[in-house]
């Protein structure tokens, strides 16, 4: 095709510079043009159908009864009642949230109508365990316990070890989650001079094999054995602990309250005791979740802390 030709076929809006710089007139291509037709059309049906358009302090809900959802909610006094509202983001969510809460409910009924050790047995239901499990602990629980359960040295205990102070079988974890626990140790300050503290603490550290002042640990025997402080009343005799009260085990070198071993020096673990028998302990709070979740729910948390989290008795 000749230049002449070419000039010929081509549309210019008619603007030209510097003798052959032309302004091309290309029109869209005719696909694209019904396409952008089309979308609009699209959203003129959108906007009569569906939520769309802000007017005042509310907004157009569409074509009244086309397109109506019903749902279960639950009120803020923890009753429900079923509602009739027009499609919505929240309607939908909703919908849906009770389709899954349904499938839900038949194996929350089974954990509930079984014993702990036949729910453990159960592969259909312990994988339903470790589900829901994870979602409850990580909801109600994880804040303190942390996200895998093992607890955070003077906040909260260990849930994946086997050191229990209240006792690690079924029936006992679920008496913590029910009706909480409060552990509390008296303070000494009172009661014992700075040197024996230092002696009852040596002995203390004895107990677990920890790096301690030998003298002053036998000293601290006859303190802890003694009606001076009486710390066996609560430590047992053996300093293993009662878990019908919660008193810790000083024998297994599991540390809670005093950070022992996360002090570097001898005298720093030392510290760590000393201060805690001096100051005592009213922090060891876990709150009541009896009345916050439901039976199955805390059936199946305890299940999940007892053979999930891998410390249960």
């Amino acid at each position: 095709m000749s230049q002449d030709n070419k000039k010929a076929t081509t549309q210019t809006t008619g603007h030209v510079w510097d003798d052959d710089l032309e302004e091309l007139d290309n029109p869209l291509p005719r696909w694209w043009i019904w396409g952008f037709y089309v979308t609009f059309a699209f959203a003129i049906v959108y906007w009569l159908f569906y939520p769309a358009w802000p007017v005042a302090n509310t907004y157009t809900k569409g074509i009244a009864g086309l397109n109506n959802v019903t749902y279960v909610a639950t009120k803020a006094d923890g009753t429900q009642e079923t509602k009739t509202t027009h499609w919505n983001m929240r309607s939908k969510l909703m919908v849906e949230m009770n389709e899954l809460k349904a499938e839900q409910k038949q194996y929350f009924d089974k954990v509930a109508s079984k014993s702990f050790e036949e729910v453990a047995k159960d592969p259909e239901l312990m994988q339903f365990v470790n589900s829901a499990g994870k979602t409850l602990f990580a909801t109600n629980c994880a804040p303190c316990h942390q996200a895998g359960g093992q607890g955070k040295v003077k906040f909260s205990p260990n849930l994946t070890d086997d050191h229990w102070q209240y006792g690690g079988a079924y029936e006992n974890i679920e008496t913590t989650i029910i009706a909480g626990r409060n552990g509390v140790m008296p303070s000494f300050k009172a009661i014992l001079n700075d040197e024996e503290l230092s002696q009852v603490s040596s002995y203390v550290l004895s107990l677990s094999g920890e790096p301690h002042n030998a003298d002053a640990a036998k000293l601290g025997d006859a303190i802890f054995h003694g009606d001076k402080a009486g710390c066996y009343a609560c430590h047992g005799a053996d300093a293993k602990g009662n878990p019908a009260i919660g008193s810790a085990n000083l024998t297994d070198k599991i540390w809670l309250w005093p950070d022992v071993l996360g002090a570097k020096t001898p005298e720093a673990k030392l510290t760590e005791v000393k201060t805690l028998i001096y100051d005592g302990m009213n922090k060891g709070v876990m709150p009541v979740w009896g009345a916050r979740l439901k039976p199955e729910q805390i059936k199946l948390l305890t299940v999940y802390v007892h053979d999930s989290l891998g410390g249960g008795k």
